[in-house]
């Protein structure tokens, strides 16, 4: 392929392209920590599911809800930035940041009361993979709430692309995660 095809393709993707390297290397590492899962569950189908009966399926599911809709306020606040209406990208910026801490407080709550009954990464591996794959995306999450704060500041166009792509892979690894480790038996 010609340099200036390429350039041209590259060119198409929204935001900056070292975004778009980060954002599939991140999701390369979840789909393998994903697959182990699915593989360790498979030599011991009934505890995995004995230990996911531990697990709080509304709070997931209402995580899942609050994730989604800071995704749609992230696109917002991009559309929003586009149309250089700036004061109305930022609120929708504060909303999508609101949001995740929102999540962060429900995974805390999950985690507070998996704890305090006693269950850590030691009683079982579905809690070894739980805690690890759900601490991983709180902790992006919580390197997505300072990248919208940060894009809230430096609202170019460029930088709405790219830090609400970075939000959106966010998004979508938690909707990944919660069927196969809060749903699938």
């Amino acid at each position: 392929m010609s340099e200036a095809k390429e350039q041209g393709l590259l060119a198409e993707l929204p935001g900056d392209l070292m975004m778009w390297v980060l954002i599939i290397s991140e999701l390369l590492v979840f789909g393998a920590g994903l697959a182990a899962f699915l593989a360790v569950r498979i030599s011991d189908p009934a505890g995995f599911a004995d230990a996911q009966d531990h697990l709080d399926r509304a709070a997931g599911g209402l995580n899942t809800a609050v994730l989604v809709t800071s995704g749609l306020c992230a696109a917002l606040a991009n559309r929003d930035g586009a149309q250089g209406q700036r004061k109305q990208a930022r609120l929708w910026l504060a909303g999508a940041a609101a949001l995740g801490l929102v999540f962060l407080w429900v995974k805390a709550i999950e985690y507070g009361d998996k704890l305090s009954a006693g269950i850590g990464t030691e009683t079982h591996p579905f809690f070894t993979f739980y805690y690890l794959l759900t601490g991983f995306h709180a902790a992006h999450v919580v390197a997505g709430i300072v990248i919208l704060g940060f894009i809230a500041c430096y609202d170019s166009p460029r930088n709405l692309e790219t830090g609400t792509a970075f939000w959106h892979m966010v998004d979508l690894i938690w909707v990944l995660l919660f069927p196969v480790i809060y749903l699938l038996r």
